[in-house]
């Protein structure tokens, strides 16, 4: 791993990216994405390590992980962990490194239960309502750190 490593981590259900409520999450594969931020990437001089998971734990241990490779920042999109997560929030907080939250959707403009971030509490960005080019952007901010 290089100190130009982003990971990109990935919460529940976006495994299902591209059929799950496409009018809400576009059918892009989340496949698709991994193939535009590495295009992109290479670009900007950064590698990318994209992660997936259903289970909140593989996502913190992932965090860890990227601090103790030395990893360049982090993109998460935690999925519904983002409204739920204390532990999400207290494991960006315990890291050194930059937290960049993604969002497909705007969660501000969808239910209300969905308007509190926790791991926004702690990102040094949000970007969000994009659809996949919310991850784009992130990773644009990311080569500027």
């Amino acid at each position: 791993m290089s100190a130009n490593t982003v990971y990109v981590l990935n919460g529940p259900n976006l495994n299902l990216l591209g059929m799950r409520e496409p009018e809400i999450y576009g059918t892009e594969t989340l496949d698709d994405v991994a193939g535009m931020l590495e295009d992109r990437g290479r670009e900007l001089g950064l590698e990318i390590d994209m992660r997936q998971s259903n289970h909140e734990g593989h996502l913190i241990d992932w965090m860890h992980e990227a601090q103790a490779e030395g990893a360049k920042a982090i993109l998460i999109n935690p999925g519904a962990y983002t409204h739920t997560s204390i532990a999400l929030l207290d494991a960006a907080k315990s890291i050194k490194i930059p937290v960049i939250e993604v969002h497909l959707s705007d969660p501000e403009k969808r239910e209300d239960f969905r308007h509190i971030s926790y791991i926004g509490m702690a990102a040094v960005k949000t970007v969000k309502g994009l659809g996949t080019r919310s991850y784009l952007v992130a990773l644009e901010h990311v080569a500027t750190l």
